[in-house]
């Protein structure tokens, strides 16, 4: 046996992508199922006669999504197309089943097309990018690869005799394909923003506390522009002023009319009030307005 780094070239996946070729199998034990995982790999397994993947029933809970590291190759959009293509994957080539508690530890076997074992690769990987070496993983882990065909062989029957008292997998993997064919299926626009704005505001419960966002010791409410505004305008400004202080950042989307501008003068007011450096950003032709607005011209 030999450590594998999993960093540099000696990771795991260069070992699947030097072990396997056409017409190899892969048998796998792992505590996680990564679609970026699949993505890197993904014209090895395709190649290959076929795969036996014990999974734990927390690879559903958890999702298919990876990762901290993996946020780059979600901003991509690409996870509903490659959701689509493991589930075809999964379909075709891929017997499961499932085990009732935690996978302690990874193992993958790669397997020659006669199923003979050539190589056992084991230790704290998982099929994610992290588990793979493709983004950093823990530098704690331990990983070892066989160096030899006789270690391989004993070592397989390890995973044989645990795919062996496992019950058929039937249903588990039908609830894999249906997890992953709702991640491939069409989501319309208004549907992701309705999802995007309950992730987002659903820990205020639709409830604003104007005395605690709105800190009464700046005197905003004895200004000329707040006594100025209708009970619906200050709710606007209230509620932005908790975006930004949440998230950085806010968008006030009132109709024609509404009294955007007296708004927006009444949060430059209150950040002013605490001291705040404000920038305005606006057209050009549009300066001498706010220049005017902001001096309380008459």
């Amino acid at each position: 046996m030999r450590l594998v780094h999993n960093a540099g070239t000696e990771r795991v996946t260069d070992l699947l992508r030097t072990g396997l070729a056409s017409g190899h199998r892969l048998d796998l034990a792992t505590a996680e199922l990564s679609l970026f995982a699949f993505e890197n790999l993904r014209g090895i397994l395709a190649s290959l006669d076929g795969c036996r993947f014990v999974l734990p029933a927390e690879v559903l809970e958890d999702g298919f999504l990876g990762g901290p590291h993996d946020r780059a190759e979600r901003n991509r959009l690409a996870s509903r197309w490659l959701a689509g293509q493991c589930a075809e994957w999964v379909r075709r080539k891929v017997d499961v089943r499932r085990i009732h508690g935690r996978v302690p530890q990874g193992i993958a076997v790669l397997r020659d097309a006669a199923a003979h074992a050539q190589q056992v690769i084991m230790g704290s990987f998982g099929f994610s990018t992290g588990g793979l070496g493709i983004t950093p993983g823990n530098p704690m882990s331990l990983i070892q690869a066989t160096e030899t065909v006789e270690e391989a062989t004993s070592l397989s029957q390890w995973f044989d005799t645990q795919w062996s008292g496992l019950a058929d997998g039937a249903a588990f993997k039908d609830a894999i394909l249906r997890a992953l064919g709702e991640l491939a299926s069409h989501r319309d626009p208004s549907s992701i923003y309705a999802l995007i704005l309950h992730h987002l505001f659903q820990s205020t419960a639709g409830q604003m506390d104007e005395e605690e966002i709105i800190k009464s010791a700046t005197g905003i409410r004895n200004t000329v522009v707040w006594k100025k505004l209708f009970k619906f305008q200050r709710d606007g400004v209230v509620g932005a002023i908790d975006k930004l202080n949440q998230f950085g950042g806010c968008i006030i989307a009132d109709s024609v009319g509404l009294g955007k501008t007296f708004e927006a003068l009444a949060i430059i007011k209150y950040y002013e009030l605490r001291n705040d450096r404000v920038l305005v950003l606006c057209p050009k032709r549009l300066r001498d307005n706010w220049t005017l607005y902001r001096a309380n011209d008459r």
